[in-house]
């Protein structure tokens, strides 16, 4: 029987672990080590979930390093900046005014400062290489986003260790307030933008997400310089959960790519309506970035969901309690599970989707913000 050229196209195509090169393997090992002297030297300070989680960390962010280069490098060198940083505070928290880089870079508050600064320089450049058509000057954007998220994460290493300092009873994941999650949506904003922006070789919807990110900073300035922000608080008791270190970062890759999906919407309408035709990419293309950015948003969110059901039982005795921040959460689940059942079904596509995936971002933002400004209930430790 004769293959069809699909067929031996297939056949030909050599397996996944095939293509692996030796500095994957390298990179997945390396890996496997760090979990496996964690859970040796510190094994005993973690319950069963932690260790299974700490485990787990090593074939998952293998396997994205594997998918998408970039993280190769970028967990490695995060990793020796952090600990860098942590050797030159010697245990006491007063070295980061008095050890130069520390004070001027490496601290979690100066990373965070720079952080805001390259993501804010990154969006500029962007929005200069597409007015002046110039990739070199996009690029630049590009590289600084990098920069951004190298040092943001850099920042909240550190900030993690900072609270530790301060005292064992203090210390806690950096993802507890409002300061701590607005730095995590932006880092997980970029990092998304940045990925889809590599997978289809275009910078041209930089400057459109990047002005969500760049908005998210200018939120944190205010708040950082209103409400003193950026100092570490001990956690307040319903809080002290381990569920809140895999139920928040879930919920912001939703968060995140929500926010995205919106910001390539708002250029897809631009392009659609006539406007920035020869500068934006190919509709398709927009349209993919759309539907993909949602379903990664929405399986996550969906997860963070569910984590919150379970740790809700744990904490309050209830899996569900029609609390403002789970009603508006279930609010936000509903309205991407209904846009996602729309396309799989209908074919939704085009405009309509734009429009939907838009008036989303304003759904999302009171669910994520507006109930924390207007609304009080289980979740009022999160108020402005």
């Amino acid at each position: 029987m004769e293959l069809t050229k699909t067929q031996q196209t297939y056949i030909q195509a050599p397996g996944y672990f095939q293509r692996l090169t030796a500095v994957d393997w390298i990179f997945a090992l390396a890996l496997l080590a760090g979990s496996v002297f964690g859970l040796n030297r510190y094994g005993h300070y973690m319950d069963i979930y932690e260790k299974a989680i700490l485990l787990l960390a090593a074939p998952t962010f293998a396997a994205l390093g594997w998918h998408w280069k970039p993280v190769r490098w970028l967990m490695p060198l995060v990793a020796l900046l952090s600990l860098w940083a942590i050797s030159m505070y010697a245990g006491q928290l007063d070295m980061a005014g008095t050890k130069f880089w520390l004070r001027y870079m490496l601290s979690s508050q100066s990373a965070i400062l720079w952080m805001s600064v390259m993501f804010c320089l990154s969006t500029l450049f962007y929005w200069i290489g597409f007015a002046g058509r110039s990739d070199a000057i996009s690029s630049l954007g590009s590289k600084l986003s990098w920069a951004a998220v190298v040092l943001g994460l850099t920042g909240m290493m550190v900030r993690w260790y900072e609270s530790y300092l301060i005292g064992a009873d203090v210390g806690h994941i950096p993802v507890s307030n409002l300061y701590e999650v607005f730095i995590l949506f932006s880092l997980i904003t970029a990092m998304f933008y940045l990925y889809f922006e590599q997978r289809y070789a275009t910078r041209q919807m930089g400057p459109f997400v990047l002005l969500v990110i760049s908005a998210a900073i200018g939120f944190l300035f205010w708040y950082t310089t209103s409400r003193d922000a950026a100092d570490i608080q001990p956690l307040l008791p319903a809080l002290q959960s381990w569920w809140m270190k895999i139920h928040v970062p879930a919920n912001f890759i939703g968060y995140g790519n929500f926010a995205l999906a919106a910001m390539v919407a708002a250029a897809y309408l631009l392009k659609t309506s006539g406007y920035l035709q020869d500068r934006l990419p190919s509709a398709e293309v927009l349209d993919d970035v759309m539907y993909k950015a949602i379903s990664a948003g929405f399986a996550f969110f969906t997860i963070a969901t569910i984590l919150g059901a379970l740790w809700a039982a744990e904490a309050w005795g209830g899996y569900w309690s029609w609390d403002p921040k789970e009603t508006w959460a279930l609010i936000v689940w509903l309205n991407y599970a209904a846009w996602l059942h729309m396309r799989l079904m209908t074919g939704l596509r085009g405009r309509p989707a734009a429009w939907w995936a838009l008036v989303g971002l304003l759904v999302t933002t009171f669910a994520f913000l507006g109930v924390n400004m207007f609304l009080s209930g289980l979740h009022s430790y999160g108020k402005l």
